[in-house]
């Protein structure tokens, strides 16, 4: 079905015989500046996305056999360094980038992070276009986006959509869920691919669609800001940095009378500690409620996590926790969470 744009209609009633008379000369809102288009936003992004393709083993007793996979990357750098998902090129015996100007390079693995299913790859072509990113922190719900990838290998494709939901976890999809939702179409071969808004500018990395009966129209991507951190610190260290306090914490909203006394609405209340784990070593305990984290009250269980693996080992965070009827101030050095064991 084809749907347009149309102008109001100026609509009378006659009293008399409760006709209704439609005026045969439409008036225009002298603010309406026609058809919407995105045309400019795709252009924009579209040379800065790119096909993969890999040869995987084939999932066969035969170990001579081999399979071929598709997915999308986005050009991160001029230099030739690509962003997409870890599972695209899990397995992949060779990987070939294929352009959006019809070049094509074969591409090395820089890094992976399995933990949020990202990897770094790198061609070696002249004159790329790497994209513009965005800040998804200033997306909106209702916002409308653009999905930049190859489905079902036809072709680079554009799918419409707008942000349906920001903070979304709890899907088991990774260790550090914090997806943006969109009704935007991410079909299979689309992962990795880009998600922009309407100028153009990257908001998120392509991840996964949820399937099942009812679940159409819902997909992820993995905010640009945190993409760009795993880019950047595979870049510079080989592998991604994140700070790590040894704590397991159920979050919870405090009862009323908890707030009336103590002042807080949020709160992660520790389940479990490791064993000289940074937390430990600095005299925090089970059953002990953190309320804020280095002065920021704990209102997000996605921020307050953030707030933590965004922090370099070494580096210390002050933890204010009430103990009883007590609120003490802890101050912890964060550890490693890649080295923890």
């Amino acid at each position: 079905m084809l749907m347009f744009a149309i102008p109001q209609l100026r609509v009378s009633m006659n009293t008399a015989d409760d006709s209704l008379i439609v005026s045969s000369k439409p008036t225009l809102d002298k603010n309406w500046m026609g058809a919407v288009s995105y045309a400019s936003a795709a252009a924009q992004a579209a040379p800065s996305v790119v096909n993969i393709y890999t040869e995987k083993k084939a999932l066969s007793s035969n170990v001579s056999a081999s399979r071929n996979s598709l997915g999308s990357g986005v050009i991160m750098q001029s230099n030739g360094l690509i962003l997409t998902n870890h599972h695209v090129i899990d397995g992949a015996l060779s990987i070939l980038v294929l352009l959006h100007d019809g070049r094509q390079a074969p591409a090395t693995i820089v890094g992976i992070d399995t933990e949020i299913d990202l990897a770094v790859l790198k061609i070696a072509l002249p004159n790329l276009e790497p994209i513009t990113v965005g800040n998804p922190s200033q997306a909106r719900i209702g916002d409308v986006v653009l999905a930049i990838g190859n489905p079902s290998g036809i072709g680079q494709s554009v799918t419409q959509g707008i942000v349906s939901a920001k903070g979304r976890n709890g899907l088991r999809l990774n260790n550090f869920e914090n997806f943006i939702q969109t009704d935007a179409d991410i079909s299979a071969g689309s992962s990795g691919g880009a998600l922009v808004d309407v100028y153009g500018n990257l908001l998120g990395i392509n991840t996964a669609t949820l399937n099942g009966s009812g679940a159409s129209g819902i997909s992820f991507a993995i905010p640009a800001d945190a993409a760009v951190k795993v880019l950047n610190d595979i870049v510079r260290f080989g592998r991604t940095v994140r700070g790590w306090l040894g704590v397991n914490a159920d979050f919870f909203e405090a009862s009323k009378e908890a707030y009336a006394t103590f002042g807080f609405e949020k709160a992660f209340v520790i389940t479990d500690l490791t064993p000289d784990g940074p937390a430990s070593k600095s005299g925090l305990m089970v059953n002990d409620i953190i309320l804020k984290i280095d002065g920021i009250a704990v209102t997000d269980p996605n921020k307050s996590i953030a707030q933590i693996t965004n922090v370099r080992p070494g580096q210390s965070l002050k933890l204010d926790v009430l103990r009883i009827e007590e609120v003490i101030r802890f101050t912890v050095i964060a550890g490693d969470r890649t080295l923890k064991q």
